[in-house]
């Protein structure tokens, strides 16, 4: 079965790979980077979400509806994730991003839908492998490959030798955060993006409202146009082929942390969004539900981030 992989070889539009760096952020990046060493003693510090922008937004959550729960909490557990249980659910704790995992079935994964797959840094491929899981190497792009899910759900991992991982901010941003994607990988994995595939003539529209709606850098990720938020890079592609919506796969949804999620959503319906769940408070975990013009189901929610916080 052919697969559509981030590189120029599958995607006949886009030309080879430039490694640049963002200018005038270096000092910022020298001190968030000794943010980040300072969290890896102890290990599980690591696992925690990134801090919001300054629009409150930061990344939050996958969630899987998968039909063996156990199979693949083993799988995220050698990927690195810490697990945890909330109700019938399975949580895993990896930086920047929960994984949720629960019991169901789903229409397939996420190839064929809006959102094509998402992506971890790993800073080695021979430690993933280190840990019983196997890496489809992409012949000729060094530092690129997946890894699979029990349930067949590709992964696609990038170590620090991969050459596509930069992320070159639009004129007029320097956002230190968003430098991140510029530098080697200085702890054993954390989240990278989210990548959709859209109609033809949509990527610079779906860009720009991404920017707009959650206080995104934008700019481009290799050749991909991109919306940097903490935590996730958003890369925007053209879809060889229709997709269809994310609801019913094995990726349920998307999920973005937000402070102050309800003035957040009050701001969004002023912009025209309509949720398909309107703002909820239960007292531990708020949230809210939309889907964006191109059939990406996004929650939104305020308290996952305590979850996601080791426990001591």
């Amino acid at each position: 079965m052919t697969r559509d992989y981030d590189t120029p070889r599958h995607r006949g539009t886009e030309n080879s790979f430039d490694w640049s760096r963002c200018l005038g952020a270096s000092v910022c990046w020298i001190l968030c980077l000794t943010l980040v060493l300072a969290l890896s003693v102890p290990g599980s510090a690591l696992a925690q979400l990134a801090s919001p922008n300054k629009a409150g937004v930061s990344m939050g959550h996958l969630h899987y509806v998968v039909k063996d729960v156990e199979a693949n909490k083993r799988f995220w557990i050698a990927l690195g994730g810490i697990p945890f249980e909330r109700g019938s659910d399975v949580l895993l704790r990896f930086p920047d991003v929960l994984v949720i995992l629960t019991q169901g079935e789903s229409s397939g994964g996420t190839e064929g839908s809006i959102v094509n797959h998402v992506a971890f840094r790993v800073q080695s491929f021979a430690t993933v492998e280190a840990a019983g899981l196997k890496v489809a190497r992409l012949a000729n792009f060094p530092g690129v490959g997946s890894t699979f899910t029990p349930e067949g759900e590709r992964i696609e991992l990038f170590e620090n030798a991969a050459l596509n991982l930069t992320f070159t901010q639009d004129a007029g941003y320097q956002d230190a955060m968003a430098d991140r994607h510029n530098h080697p990988l200085p702890i054993p994995i954390a989240f990278h993006h989210i990548h959709l595939y859209l109609p033809a003539g949509k990527v610079a529209e779906a860009k720009a409202w991404y920017a707009k709606m959650f206080g995104g850098v934008p700019g481009k990720r290799s050749n991909y146009d991109a919306v940097d938020l903490p935590g996730v890079n958003f890369n925007f592609s053209e879809a060889p082929k229709p997709t269809v919506p994310l609801k019913g796969r094995m990726l349920s949804h998307i999920g973005l942390e937000v402070e102050n999620l309800e003035a957040f959503c009050r701001k969004l319906e002023s912009l025209g969004v309509t949720f398909d769940v309107p703002y909820k408070k239960d007292g531990r975990t708020d949230g809210a539900i939309l889907t964006d013009p191109w059939g990406t189901q996004i929650s939104l929610s305020e308290g996952l981030r305590v979850l996601a916080l080791p426990r001591r």
